[in-house]
């Protein structure tokens, strides 16, 4: 069974940056999508990047786009979510995801078939 086990957040303050990882077990993961999701308390879960199986295709979040970078490994089977001038609005838990191969709506986060517990990321201003 495949898990997905996320690593990096912290407290941060504004204008810094933090690199998030994310550890998949098993053989899926390099045929897999993958993506990042952040929710706030008190607000619905939100995508913020995915990256396709091979690299080729990353979509962002237009909050997001110039400074946040996905990328992953599959030699690791490892997804980074690389934050920079992060912002206090920004703090939230931030949720690892795994998708088929096939899944293109990206920015549906009910197409994305498992999630990892979260790391937290808080950003002071």
């Amino acid at each position: 069974q495949v898990q997905l086990v996320e690593s990096g957040g912290g407290l941060v303050q504004a204008g810094d940056s933090l690199r998030l990882s994310c550890a998949a077990s098993g053989r899926t993961f390099s045929i897999s999508n993958m993506g990042w999701f952040r929710q706030a308390p008190g607000k619905e879960r939100e995508f913020v990047a995915a990256i396709s199986v091979s690299g080729g295709r990353t979509d962002y979040a237009d909050s997001v786009k110039g400074r946040f970078t996905i990328t992953r490994d599959n030699a690791k089977n490892t997804v980074y979510l690389q934050m920079n001038s992060l912002k206090p609005e920004e703090t939230a838990v931030y949720i690892c995801a795994l998708a088929s191969q096939y899944y293109s709506d990206y920015g549906n986060p009910k197409g994305w078939a498992l999630w990892g517990q979260g790391t937290q990321v808080t950003v002071s201003s």
